[in-house]
């Protein structure tokens, strides 16, 4: 039975005839259209308000997940029950018309009697539905049914390709008025029915002044029994189902297959229904909330209750109406018959017939059909309203019955409007805007009020589309504001004024044309074009064309001429032709004036000679005329002619614009879209011309969207999440960014506030990130750049806005603006079923996605076909394909930029085989897919807008596929182990869709030689045995040697060892990230799998923080915080790990970005989670140190024991802890407090005692180095020597492969590092070189920069500068290969500090000074604090010792906003001394200046350098740097004793480190502060003019030691001192 169900609902018949009445499908209907037919009935009108309010509701939805399809479910809930009532009493659904239906009982006449009394029981059991319900949305729907009876005509009219029927007569229009006298709940009968039914049956209730009636209920007799008088009523209808049939709700479903029949009933139906019929598409499919054109045509007759008078004048109408569609892809919707006329509902943009334009072609068609019907006899008048916007178009109804129709509030506003102004086409606001064309073509009506529609505007009569010579009314009038510069376009304007100083100078003409698509800013690149052209000498004539000028002969050159002529100012056809006369006395015999009759609407005599002339003839000699005109013209001044909309000027015009630079030399600048088909010949000749420049226009670049956006909010910054939304949303198209902000605003997700200065923030999690940039006034706002201060306004106090979004709002989630959604719509519905079918599938998986994940959820596509595919929407720029990530986020830092084309050299090239050389490029592009295995959207609007057309199960099964597919791959790539990023995470939280049952996983491990996890535990490897290499009495320069001697080992086995010891591919875990865990966790977000996002989310942020990108990582963690808040609510859900792990991802970036004690609160946060607890006391501080020496002990003389090593879920818990306490120990030994050591001891203890228990090598030796190079900064000199000693030992045993070689690599590192930290320079330049040959091998670019950068710090020192620049060239080689930004903000660094302090330059000033520029908002410099608080200190120093305090104090405060943010990290030190040596400058002016405070200034600034000094985390290699900014403090205070004291100690620390570069200045300055010299503030200026470059010192022109002199001598003069 249920088979045959199947195959029943299987039937094309059924599913064409469920759209369709029973008056149709069983109907014996003529062929002759039209055609009429009588007979009698009942019929019913209902009329369910509310719904049109829903779609508004809906449609004006700001997220993407409430659309057309929660409207479909709200809508057929209550519709399909009153399809269902109906159909159960007999009734036969005749039309849909929105939200209302009309429904028929076809009866003899003398049935009338009983079937009202049935249809009024069905009309009161529909109220019964809906008493006292209420929609899920909130919003009350309201029921009114009208009733009548009588004689009712069916006319049908169309043609051989589509049919249409309407009923009409009186009966017609008393079911309409009933209905409108109804209200809430009630059933109103019209007068004839009234007379008609069975009154004793009735109650009701009479309504004033009418002859209708109410209904309040049925009253029938004592003994009357119903359902026998319903089934005596229904025999006499022809098609109620019964016998067999009875459980059916209509006959209609077991109709059999018959071709003729559906070919028949297929022509009533809409053709894209039907073929979506064909195609078995679900119901579903159509459905959407979609922008479109209303156009909905009224027709009044004379006599329009007879079918047979009327008929005809409908058919016509309807024909013609059909045919004007057609042409632009529109097509009728409904038409109906009530007492105001035959209305025809008309659309235009349904799904699969967007086109361009379309507002346009919705006018020219209304224009048209207006223009025709008023012809056609019998019709009294014509009405027509044009409205557009978004509408719900959809499948309304029951499974057995139901129609495609449109509801929404444009569908009222175009009936109400062509209601309430009778007689004209009009058309609401919307349209007008959105038709591009001049404002002399409508005419604003006088408002009426009109029922259901509220205040939308003004509303326009058009007066037609025939373009008429409106002078003065075609120029440019794009508004020019000179307070709003043109952004992004200096290239652009550029290539004009080259252009135009060539043109003033020569004698010939230029011609320079802009192509652009629409919204790419043409019109305003004009508009400035035509304010600098302003000039003496020259003229300018600038007009905007529509695409009505393309239909009108010689338009432009008609207007063009009337500018040039002085016509445009004349107010009255006589003072034109006074003004003609005038111009063309000269150049034309009196006779021929009056071929300007026309052109210029003027009324000169005609002439016999004129009356003669052949058309053709007349063009030639007006084309003359004009040529000698502007012949004569250009002699007194040149003339700059500037076309908006170019694409539009007429062929006659452009065969006259050719000939006229040809012969007169005039400057032509045009703006146009892409010709859509092959221009004609003149325009082709002049793309060929020599003289002619053609300049493709790109997109504007992100910095400059950034600059519009905070002019047109007119704010000083704008958040960092928001400047992305719209760089990526707008793909740097000006319009695109217009409307998103347009859109954002409608939402009103903006928060408009004062700036507040720094110190008023209290710090949390979420306002972390607003803190971190001096000027802007948070690190998480971008703010203009540099060039558009001068434009920025503050409010009325005076005082800087910042915008700001509401909290909550999730930006990636926005629903498109209608305006953008329509451009895509146009683009899609263009494509071939195949190609839609692959972007809606690309739109699910996400914005960017590979080809195998694509193929995988492609529906029956074979590869071959999906890369052809691929290839030709690539083409169609739908799609941009990269080889890798890194391309892709290269592409995506800059939008391509405007460029020439050279059409004269395409042109050069051969023509033939065209279709040959289309088909190779078409094989290149399919060669580039291929091989191009990452695909991106073009336009994130397109794949919104794709994404959003499934339907909900569709798009949850799409969704479910992605991440079955994904999961296999979300994991650390094969260079890093495939392990999770969160160490175990995976072991800890169980969020596998793919998983397998643990018998077949053992089969299968077995079967590749794995064993099972309780054989590991037995052969588990046991701890490395104590090497022998290092004896007990071995001294520390031998032990020196072998470890160098162990590195020169390794890095030999790695370049000669057969095995597989160096990776065979660098890291792609950035990829992997981007392109697999992303898109992964917004799949299970869509899925409703919270869990599983937040578990990814976690992944994600980790392991942006393992790529160094804390502000990727910050934001991640926003999103799980987001979820976290979630899923605590739910009961079932408890994931303590989780929780942790969030905690200690927090903590981990509030550390990096420098918020110590929100960190501290974070990590001991996550630490309680994880079951240790870190303690608050100092007393339980002790007794924690106590254990924890105890278990340590413990753990150390186990080592040579075989102990089972800790589960996976264990192991997870313990490397959480193992880093929060290694950050927890740095965090400690940052604060100056004494009694915070015993903290700082304990957690590098407990990281120690942790990590051991991991039984895990490299965890171990990280603990182990760890725990050394605390000691080292505390001076425990025993200590970190015998750790660093342990961690030799364990390294020595570790086989080199897999992890072994990883840990032989960070071991080379990390000692680097301490040995640079610690001062120990020569042994730190040794391990350095080895740690970067290792690095070089394995290729980890986030690695082998701090390899570098800590390399080069230690060269410099020892001021080794061949070596230094080696490994700076090195340093720049990966910054530009890999993209990395701190590799190159280093090496700047890098060459500030050789132009400050060694004496010649290796990259100039401004260079340095430009990457700070282009570069301080990056995202990922504004979290690496130190960094850049030296590179703004170094400019300060730089400046301050040039004198230029003005600049000084720019870069100077800058870096002030950034000291607070401490990190136990070199760059913070570098940063930091740079910055205090900054203060002492500055100090120095203070005291030569007599400043009131700077007495109390060089206090506190001496006690501030002695604090850093005495902090644990500032390594040894920092003190001289200190102690000699101490000593010239002290120098500068008078104070000589403790100045010697200092000067002596940091040459002594020099000394002893080999810090061969402050030990030459502190020599010089000691030399020169005693000396009876005095230095000139021009001093360093000199300097500064003869640093020699690293070429000249390289060639021998310049003498090294002579480079040495170069040094800043701080100036002081000791006995003129004022203290």
């Amino acid at each position: 039975m249920n088979a045959q169900q199947e195959e029943l609902r299987d039937r094309a018949i059924i599913k064409i005839a469920a759209h369709l009445p029973d008056l149709i499908v069983y109907g014996n209907i003529s062929p002759k259209r039209p055609s009429v037919d009588y007979f009698d009935g009942v019929l019913m009108f209902v009329d369910i308000s509310g719904f049109t309010a829903m779609t508004e509701k809906f449609s004006t939805a700001m997220y993407m997940d409430r659309g057309a399809e929660q409207l479909v479910e709200i809508l057929n809930c209550y519709i399909s029950a009153i399809v269902e009532k109906v159909l159960i009493y007999g009734g036969d659904i005749l039309k849909f018309a929105g939200d209302a239906l009309l429904a028929m009982w076809k009866v003899e006449r003398k049935q009338l009697k009983n079937i009202i009394t049935v249809v009024i029981k069905c009309s009161l059991e529909i109220h019964g539905l809906f008493e006292t319900q209420e929609s899920e949305e909130g919003l009350d729907i309201q029921v009114k049914i009208g009733l009548a009876a009588g004689h009712i005509s069916m006319l049908v009219f169309g043609d051989e390709t589509r049919s249409y029927f309407l009923v009409m007569g009186q009966t017609v229009d008393d079911v309409r008025r009933a209905q409108n006298m109804a209200q809430m709940n009630d059933v109103i009968l019209s007068p004839n029915c009234w007379q008609l039914c069975d009154r004793s049956m009735i109650e009701i209730e009479r309504i004033p002044d009418q002859r209708a009636v109410k209904v309040n209920f049925l009253k029938p007799p004592p003994a009357f029994n119903f359902d026998e008088f319903f089934t005596k009523c229904m025999t006499f209808m022809d098609y109620y189902p019964s016998g067999d049939d009875k459980n059916l709700l209509r006959l209609a479903c077991m109709l059999e297959s018959d071709p003729h029949l559906e070919l028949s009933l297929q022509k009533y139906v809409m053709e894209s229904i039907w073929k979506q019929i064909d195609d078995r598409q679900l119901l579903g499919y159509l459905s959407e909330l979609r922008p479109v054109t209303i156009v909905f045509v009224n027709l009044m007759f004379k006599d329009q209750n007879k079918a047979e008078v009327i008929g005809s004048a409908i058919q016509d109408a309807c024909m013609h109406i059909t045919s004007v569609l057609k042409v632009f892809r529109g097509q009728i919707n409904k038409v109906f018959m009530f007492d105001k006329g035959c209305s025809f509902l008309c659309v235009f943009g349904f799904p699969g017939e967007k086109a361009q334009d379309e507002v346009t072609h919705a006018l020219e068609s209304a224009v048209d059909i207006f223009d025709f019907c008023s012809q056609v006899h019998k019709i009294h008048t014509v009405s027509i309203g044009v409205a557009s916007g978004i509408v719900f178009c959809g499948i309304v109804g029951h499974t057995v019955r139901h129609e495609y129709t449109v509801i929404g509030q444009k569908v009222n506003i175009a009936a109400r409007m062509m209601m309430s102004y009778p007689g004209i086409v009009t058309c609401d606001s919307v349209t007008y805007n959105g038709s591009n064309l001049p404002a002399y073509f409508f005419k604003e009506l006088p408002k009426k009020v009109m029922k259901g529609v509220g205040d939308s505007g003004p509303y326009y009569q058009c007066l037609g589309l025939k373009e008429k010579v409106m002078f003065g009314m075609a120029y440019l009038i794009c508004k020019r504001n000179e307070g709003y510069p043109l952004l992004g376009r200096e290239k652009e304007i550029k290539y004009f004024r080259c252009i135009m100083e060539e043109f003033l100078m020569s004698n010939c003409s230029r011609v320079l044309m802009y192509e652009g698509l629409s919204g790419y800013g043409k019109s305003q690149i004009l508009m400035e074009i035509k304010y600098l052209a302003q000039g003496e000498n020259h003229r300018t004539v600038a007009i905007a064309l529509t695409k009505i000028s393309f239909c009108e002969t010689f338009y432009t050159i008609q207007i063009f001429m009337a500018s040039v002529l002085g016509l445009d100012t004349c107010k009255h056809y006589k003072e034109r032709q006074s003004n003609l006369q005038n111009k063309v006395k000269t150049l034309l015999d009196e006779k021929f004036y009056c071929l300007l009759n026309d052109i210029f609407h003027v009324q000169f005599p005609i002439s016999r000679e004129i009356s003669r002339m052949s058309t053709l003839r007349k063009q030639k000699q007006l084309e003359a005329l004009f040529m000698k005109i502007l012949e004569q013209t250009v002699k007194e001044e040149k003339i700059i002619f500037i076309i908006d909309e170019a694409q539009f000027v007429d062929s006659t015009s452009w065969a006259f614009i050719e000939k006229l630079i040809r012969n007169v030399p005039i400057f032509i600048i045009m703006s146009l879209a892409p010709f859509l088909g092959n221009p004609c010949a003149a325009a082709h000749a002049i793309l060929k011309n020599r003289n002619t420049t053609y300049v493709t226009l790109g997109a504007v670049q992100p910095k400059d969207i950034h600059n519009k956006v905070c002019l047109d909010l007119n704010v000083s910054s704008i958040p960092k999440e928001l400047d992305l939304y719209l760089v990526e949303g707008s793909c740097g198209i000006p319009y695109y960014c217009e409307e998103l902000l347009k859109n954002l605003d409608h939402h009103n997700v903006f928060i408009f506030q004062q700036m507040e200065p720094e110190e008023k923030t209290n710090m949390t999690w979420n306002n972390l990130t607003q803190l971190f940039f001096p000027y802007s006034p948070t690190e998480n706002f971008t703010k203009p750049t540099e060039e558009l201060k001068t434009f920025t306004f503050p409010n009325e106090e005076g005082i800087k806005a910042v915008c700001n979004l509401v909290s909550g709002v999730r930006l990636k989630n926005l629903s498109p603006p209608a305006s953008l959604k329509e451009i895509s719509l146009v683009q899609l519905d263009s494509m071939s079923l195949s190609h839609q079918m692959l972007v809606r599938c690309a739109a699910i998986i996400g914005l960017t996605f590979t080809t195998e994940l694509l193929f995988e959820i492609l529906p029956c596509w074979n590869m071959k076909m999906m890369i052809h595919a691929l290839a030709r929407l690539v083409e169609s720029n739908v799609f941009d394909c990269f080889r890798s990530g890194k391309d892709l986020r290269m592409a995506l830092k800059q939008n391509v930029a405007s460029f020439k084309v050279h059409y004269r050299s395409l042109s050069l090239k051969p023509s033939e085989g065209t279709a040959q050389g289309e088909t190779e490029e078409l094989h290149e592009l399919e060669s580039e897919v291929i091989e191009c295995h990452i695909i991106r959207f073009c336009k994130p609007v397109m794949q919104k807008t794709a994404s959003e057309l499934w339907l909900k199960d569709q798009k949850k099964a799409m969704h479910l596929k992605c991440a079955r597919f994904l999961e296999e791959n979300a994991h650390k790539c094969d260079y890093c182990r495939n392990g999770d990023f969160i160490p175990y995470h995976h072991f800890m939280v169980n969020i596998r869709l793919n998983t397998l049952d643990m018998d077949t996983i053992r089969k299968m491990a077995k079967s590749c030689g794995f064993k099972a996890e309780e054989e590991i535990a037995i052969s588990k490897t046991e701890f490395p045995k104590k090497s022998e290499l290092f004896l007990e009495n071995i001294s520390p320069e031998q032990i020196r040697e072998k470890i160098l001697n162990f590195f020169d080992i390794m890095i030999t086995k790695m370049r000669t060892s057969e095995d597989d010891i160096i990776p065979l591919e660098s890291c792609q875990c950035e990829e992997i990230l981007e392109i697999v865990i992303l898109p992964l966790a917004y799949h299970f977000l869509a899925l409703g799998e919270n869990n599983k996002a937040l578990y990814y989310f976690l992944e994600i942020a980790s392991a942006y923080l393992i790529l160094g990108d804390n502000y990727m990582a910050y934001c991640y963690l926003n999103e799980g915080e987001r979820l976290l808040k979630i899923l605590k609510k739910e009961k079932s859900w408890n994931q303590t790990f989780e929780s942790a792990t969030f905690y200690s991802l927090k903590g981990e970036v509030c550390f990096n970005m420098g918020q110590m004690v929100l960190a501290k609160k974070m990590l001991r946060k996550a630490l309680k989670l994880l079951n240790r607890i870190f303690p608050h006391s100092l007393i339980s501080v002790f007794l924690h140190t106590h254990v924890e020496k105890n278990r340590h002990s413990h753990y150390l003389s186990q080592q040579a024991q075989e102990n089972a090593p800790p589960g996976k879920k264990r192991l997870a818990q313990l490397y959480r802890q193992t880093t929060c306490f290694s950050l927890l120990w740095q965090i400690y030994s940052l604060n100056y407090f004494f009694h915070y050591k015993y903290y700082g001891r304990l957690a590098a203890m407990m990281q120690v005692n942790t990590a051991l228990e991991t039984q895990n090598d490299f965890q171990i030796i990280k603990a182990y180095l760890d725990y050394s190079l605390y000691h080292h900064l505390d001076g425990c000199q025993d200590v970190w020597f015998k750790y660093e000693v342990l961690a030799m030992e364990q390294i020595f045993d570790i086989p080199l492969k897999g992890e072994g070689i990883e840990i032989v690599a960070y071991v080379a590192d990390t000692l680097s590092y301490i040995k640079l930290l610690m001062g120990h320079l020569d042994l730190a330049i040794e391990l350095g070189f080895r740690a970067c040959k290792i690095r070089a091998q394995l290729w980890n670019p986030n690695k082998y920069y701090t390899v570098l950068c800590r390399l080069s710090k230690s060269l410099f020192l020892k001021c080794r500068y061949k070596q230094l620049i080696q490994v700076l060239g090195w340093l720049w080689d990966l910054s530009v290969e890999e993209e990395h930004i701190i590799s190159r903000a280093f090496f700047y660094f890098v060459c500030l500090d050789i132009m400050l302090y060694s004496g010649f330059v290796y990259r100039p000033f401004e260079e340095c000074l430009d990457f700070i520029a282009q570069n301080e908002d990056n995202e990922i410099l504004k979290f690496q604090s130190g960094l850049l608080l030296g590179l703004y200190s170094s400019v300060a120093i730089w400046y301050g010792r040039l004198q230029d305090w003005d600049n000084f104090h720019v870069f100077f405060n800058r870096a002030k906003h950034l000291v607070p943010r401490r990190t136990p990290t070199v760059l913070y030190c570098q940063g930091i001394s740079r910055y205090m040596e900054g203060q002492v400058l500055h100090l120095q002016k203070q005291i030569e200046e007599q400043t009131q405070n700077a007495q109390e200034n060089g206090v506190e600034m001496l006690k501030n350098l002695e604090n850093l000094a005495a902090q644990n985390t500032t390594g040894p290699v920092f003190y001289p740097r200190l102690y000699h900014l101490m000593a010239y403090v002290c120098l500068l205070m008078g104070d000589g004793h403790d100045c010697d004291f200092f000067l002596n100690t940091a040459l002594q620390l020099s000394e002893t480190q080999g810090n061969v570069l402050e030990q030459c200045w502190l020599n010089m300055s000691k030399e020169r502060w005693y000396s009876n010299s005095e230095l000139t503030g021009t001093h360093w200026l000199q300097i500064v003019h003869s640093l020699p470059s690293w070429d000249g010192i390289l060639s021998g022109k310049v003498n090294i030691q002579d480079v040495q002199k170069n040094k800043f001598l701080m100036r002081v003069n000791i006995l003129d001192n004022p203290f």
